[in-house]
């Protein structure tokens, strides 16, 4: 992993699918939360076939992540590698001793 964490995809499984969550979708979620938008609607923007897949997309959707500003996305995942690379040293630092 880079130390950017630009190279970190986080994906959310509907079905057979896995959706890359990057600013562009985090955009049109939180569009959902903030306005009378349909699971219709919802469905067209994210390119689903149905309200059922759109439904499925929120509810495994991570509130952590659907309430992260789309401007703030990249810093969330750059800490989040951070976190995760600090945890797993940790590990080996643990099993080694």
């Amino acid at each position: 992993m880079s130390e950017s964490g630009e190279d970190v995809i986080f994906v959310v499984k509907v079905r057979d699918r896995e959706i890359p969550v990057d600013e562009k979708v985090l955009s049109i979620v939180q569009e959902y939360l903030k306005t009378p938008m349909s699971l219709e609607e919802l469905a067209s923007k994210l390119g689903f076939e149905s309200w059922e897949e759109a439904y499925e997309f929120i509810k495994a959707l991570p509130a952590w992540i659907m309430w992260t500003p789309p401007s703030l996305w990249k810093h969330r995942k750059k800490w989040l590698v951070e976190k995760m690379q600090s945890t797993s040293s940790e590990k080996t630092t643990e099993k080694s001793s």
